[in-house]
């Protein structure tokens, strides 16, 4: 088939549901940097160690666990306002509670709060659930709401939008911060309340969308099955069940580790370093605080206290078909997808605190990392989309995994720079191209392995997948710069982005993209 002209090309980025992604991609992307950099500079501020400050980026493991509670959301019906519909209703609901959990972090003041730091932490946490709960719906949203041919275009509309939003999150905290009177000097709680409840008040723009927007319309094609309508009740409430006991038990079985892992890493320190250390017994928390939620639910399911058909339908059937679909390669595709944003991710969670140790101020950051490298990332997803949309979205992400490694390497030069504002302009400028093209490939990807019958399911374990190695590492960040220093940390996370492009190139001639159960076009 031969490319698509280019003027067909550029239509594309005009259709309805392409523009409508661009104002859902913002009330997604504005939660995020409220609990990674943003609130990393609050802390920093207020004298934290940067050590637990980027410890508070673990709060976003929600976003990571999506997959966990994903069939929830397809399955029950939503509070009080399903007469929005299945995927409008749920929308509204988890932006409500993200304005909830906004408002609830701005009101902590852990200067002189002896207990703000912990309600911070649970808001935080509350914040990357509902957020996380956003993004399963609106990404089914968008799935389902338009052909697999316009899903690049799609992808790279949600991907501005996205760092729009998380520009507003960004600069537009660091702007209001500074403006309310908030420095490195001189910390103010008052600035960064105020900056907190506008961030709230900006989640109305997404509101505002969602009562707009229809629900998508059901695919045509004969052979297309929707998933089953929600189901009674009882069965319900057994998977609300199932949800909240597993939970309880993998944070039981982790907090419930803590002493024992403080003792394994004190001797583990002497030997293999502080941070590795940290970050291999964290891994292991997490691994058997997973196991032990895997064991309760089966042991409901043998208890009949959960109906095994139930589970059977929403967690078990959309794996399956999965496996079934793509074969051996399908270990393939999981590898690829847990490791693709490793590098990137890693590196963005200790960023902001990078630029502030190289001298730079949070109104340097704000205009060049955070305002001029947002049209970077906007202009590389576009130049993603577009490239994809003509040659092929595996061709692209191949060149994104390549570019986004590669420019981590840039950040070295910012150690030597002595605070030159030339040099952040330019390796933001790369960064963020990269980042851009890289990410609009990469969702339109993860669109295209989704099969619409499973539509919320399936991409929330793929971006569940994508960002729970990253974000657990991203957590040790601090602590990788404290032992290994700057220079070596971009090394580090250089060589971390070489498995990504080495998969994806595997992957080029091994898997098929065609969608078996696109919907079409509206």
């Amino acid at each position: 088939m031969p490319a698509p002209r280019w003027r067909d090309t550029l239509r594309a980025f005009l259709h309805p549901r392409v523009i409508t992604m661009l104002f859902l991609g913002f009330s997604c992307g504005l939660p995020l940097l409220l609990i990674f950099s943003s609130l990393s500079l609050w802390l920093r501020e207020v004298g934290i160690e940067r050590s637990v400050v980027t410890l508070f980026s673990w709060a976003a493991l929600g976003y990571s666990f999506k997959f966990v509670w994903a069939p929830l959301v397809d399955a029950l019906p939503v509070p009080w306002l399903g007469a929005l519909g299945r995927r409008r209703g749920w929308i509204l609901l988890s932006q409500l509670a993200v304005i909830g959990a906004i408002l609830g972090m701005a009101f902590q003041d852990p200067q002189y709060d002896p207990n703000a730091l912990l309600f911070l932490s649970i808001f935080a946490v509350a914040l990357g659930f509902s957020a996380a709960t956003q993004d399963i719906v609106v990404d089914a949203y968008r799935i389902e709401s338009a052909a697999a041919r316009l899903q690049a275009m799609m992808s790279s509309a949600y991907i501005a939008g996205y760092r729009i939003g998380m520009l507003v999150a960004g600069a537009g905290v660091l702007f209001l911060a500074s403006y309310y009177g908030s420095t490195a000097d001189e910390y103010s709680y008052a600035a960064w309340r105020n900056a907190y409840f506008w961030m709230a008040a900006a989640m109305l723009v997404g509101i505002a969308t969602t009562l707009v927007i229809t629900e998508p319309a059901a695919p045509s094609a004969p052979s297309v099955m929707l998933p089953p309508a929600p189901q009674s009740m009882s069965q319900s409430l057994q998977l609300i069940r199932l949800f909240i006991l597993s939970v309880a038990g993998f944070v039981a079985v982790y907090l419930a580790t803590a002493d024992l892992a403080a003792q394994f890493k004190s001797h583990l320190s002497a030997v293999i370093g502080a941070a590795l250390a940290g970050l291999g017994i964290e891994f292991a928390r997490l691994a058997a605080a997973l196991a032990a939620s895997g064991a309760l639910s089966f042991a409901l399911i043998r208890l009949k206290l959960v109906d095994s058909a139930v589970v059977s339908r929403r967690f078990v059937q959309p794996v399956k078909d999965f496996f079934a679909r793509y074969g051996r390669a399908a270990w393939l595709l999981l590898l690829l997808i847990g490791v693709y944003r490793t590098s990137d991710i890693v590196l963005g969670v200790i960023s902001n605190v990078f630029y502030q140790d190289m001298g730079y101020s949070k109104i340097d950051i704000a205009t060049v990392s955070k305002t001029f490298g947002l049209f970077m990332t906007i202009a590389g997803g576009f130049i993603g989309g577009a490239l994809a949309f003509r040659y092929g979205v595996v061709k692209m992400m191949i060149l994104g995994a390549i570019l986004s490694a590669a420019t981590n390497l840039l950040f070295l030069a910012l150690t030597a720079a002595g605070g030159d504002i030339s040099m952040l302009y330019l390796v933001i400028s790369a960064d963020n191209l990269s980042a851009g093209l890289a990410g609009a490939a990469f969702v339109a990807f993860l669109s295209a392995l989704t099969n619409i019958k499973f539509t919320a399911v399936q991409f929330a374990i793929f971006t569940s997948l994508m960002t729970l190695l990253p974000k657990a590492t991203g957590g040790y960040a601090g602590a990788m710069v404290d032992a290994l220093g700057y220079p070596q940390f971009f090394i580090l996370t250089t060589a971390l982005g070489i498995p990504a492009v080495i998969l994806a190139w595997m992957t080029r001639k091994r898997v098929s993209l065609e969608s078996p159960s696109s919907p079409p076009s509206p």
